[in-house]
């Protein structure tokens, strides 16, 4: 039996292999104008991206070998999900992950700036003076001293162990560069400072299949089940295979991220949202909100959704907050600065909306680009244009050339003094705008995070409407809500992802080791 169902197996992979090249289409555009040159050039940009930032699909495990029980699920298998599941199969269980696209990884595949983390060995090792209470406080200034401080102060004081469990499973985050809104070196990358999202992404699958954890893609899980009140597994369609099938398990981890993709849900809670782009992969819809919702659980902050400053536009690309701590700044349409890049996300907004073109340039020089290694990609993705001289380059992008290079010489003055008197810039001043050639990449604000989601506790139970833990239901990542209040810090949602999905496949362990 076995060797006769292997052709039909390698038809049905490449079946679903084909499928997953489209997956950067929404289902809408999937169904009209397939032929069209502008539709067919938007895909060929997204299957780019799929390629650099998502696994091969023949990674992931075969639907035969799915069995009808799991000590735990967990549902969605981006950063959270995978390191739960690493920690739940460190204490000796059965864990499953389902993901209901075609590839995993999430939105963690679409991260750039880096993870951050205080009084860390390699800040250390690099001189970097640091502290959790520093991480706390402007963590609280950044979210308008609305972030849940018990939730809080969990994420800074675990923040350092979570880099040090990264680099115990081969991911280590040596890289230490600065984001807005915050005054320390704490954004830590990869060693070659590149993207932290597909590295991230690459490094936990290779643990998950080291470890034999089984991972299934196509698996879009529609509910949780449960018994007096009690999570007791869940129902899941594998649609390309037709097939329904409901796995029990003793405990269940919802780690399916935000719903930065939904638009009709965005436009119920943020009217005044509508029209934006979305960085958000099209798996960000929500799901696990409304299925912990179904389970008697409650929300918080759903209308707190983040709009990143620099957003490529015509691709919804986000351009990462390490460019302008490497040292980029942002001018007008006139060649001019306008605000602190460096400020926190929502300030930076706003200061680009005011705007009358309610768009902007970054603007960089090749030291910056050899710093900050995503630019990489984003010039291979053809976003980001070069010249030999500041007047060449005014040229290129329409802009006055002489306010341009009096902005560019403001600037460099400033970094030499260390001080910033048009816009009190602190940091990402390491270094002068002065190694040709030089570059710019024009953005605008895009929809990036959904700070609202479940609400759940530090030990990542998932709470009912009076505040009281649902048996056997966790929660971790985007899904979530409360940390970050009304603004999230560039850096914080990586490290949110590792630390609470740490704490939510321990957690989830624990209760069923104690169910036994």
């Amino acid at each position: 039996m076995k060797r006769n169902s292997q052709p039909a197996l390698i038809i049905l992979l490449a079946f679903l292999l084909l499928i997953s090249g489209c997956g950067g289409a929404s289902s809408k555009q999937q169904g009209t104008d397939a032929g069209a040159n502008e539709q067919a050039n938007e895909n060929k940009e997204k299957e780019k991206e799929d390629a650099v930032s998502s696994p091969s699909l023949a990674t992931y495990t075969p639907l035969d070998q799915l069995k009808e029980s799991y000590d735990v699920v967990i549902v969605g298998a981006g950063g959270a999900g995978m390191t739960a599941a690493l920690e739940i199969k460190a204490a000796g269980l059965s864990p499953v992950i389902l993901e209901k696209m075609q590839v995993a990884g999430g939105n963690t595949s679409k991260a750039s700036s880096g993870m951050n983390a205080s009084e860390t060995k390699f800040q250390k090792e690099q001189n970097i003076t640091d502290s959790n209470d520093l991480f706390y406080d402007e963590t609280l200034k950044g979210g308008h001293l609305t972030n849940n401080k018990d939730m809080l102060r969990y994420f800074v004081d675990h923040s350092a162990a979570a880099i040090d469990w990264l680099d115990s499973n081969g991911i280590r985050l040596n890289n230490i560069t600065i984001t807005g809104g915050m005054s320390k070196k704490r954004t830590h990358r990869p060693e070659d400072g590149s993207a932290v999202g597909k590295y991230l992404v690459s490094g936990l699958i290779k643990k998950v299949q080291e470890q034999g954890i089984p991972l299934f893609v196509n698996a879009n899980v529609q509910e949780v089940t449960s018994k007096d009140g009690k999570a007791t597994g869940v129902k899941v369609d594998f649609s390309q295979a037709n097939e329904n099938k409901t796995i029990a398990a003793k405990s269940v981890v919802i780690t399916a991220g935000g719903f930065g993709a939904n638009m009709e849900l965005i436009k119920k809670v943020r009217p005044d949202l509508e029209g934006y782009v979305t960085t958000n992969q099209e798996g960000s819809t929500g799901d696990g909100i409304k299925m912990v919702e179904h389970m008697g659980g409650t929300t918080v902050d759903m209308d707190q959704i983040q709009v990143h400053p620099t957003v490529q536009q015509e691709n919804s690309y986000l351009i990462g907050e390490a460019v302008r701590g490497e040292g980029a700044i942002l001018v007008s349409s006139e060649g001019k600065r306008f605000v602190n890049e460096m400020g926190a996300r929502d300030s930076v907004t706003a200061a680009i909306n005011k705007l009358p073109e309610k768009s902007a340039y970054l603007i960089f020089d090749s030291g910056v680009k050899a710093r900050a290694k995503a630019i990489d990609y984003y010039e291979k993705m053809g976003f980001v244009k070069k010249a030999d001289t500041i007047k060449g380059l005014a040229e290129i992008i329409r802009v006055p050339a002489t306010p341009l290079q009096k902005t560019l010489e403001g600037w460099n003055s400033a970094v030499k003094s260390k001080k910033d008197d048009s816009f009190n810039r602190k940091t990402g001043m390491e270094h002068e705008l002065s190694n040709v050639p030089y570059y710019a990449i024009k953005i605008g604000p895009g929809i990036h995070y959904t700070m609202g989601g479940v609400k759940i506790n530090t030990n990542t139970e998932v709470l009912d409407k009076d505040g009281k833990p649902i048996p056997a239901l966790f929660a971790a990542g985007e899904v979530t809500g409360g940390l970050h209040g009304e603004n999230r810090i560039g850096g914080n949602s990586i490290a949110e992802i590792i630390i609470f999905g740490r704490q939510a496949g321990i957690k989830s362990a624990e209760y069923v080791k104690r169910a036994k």
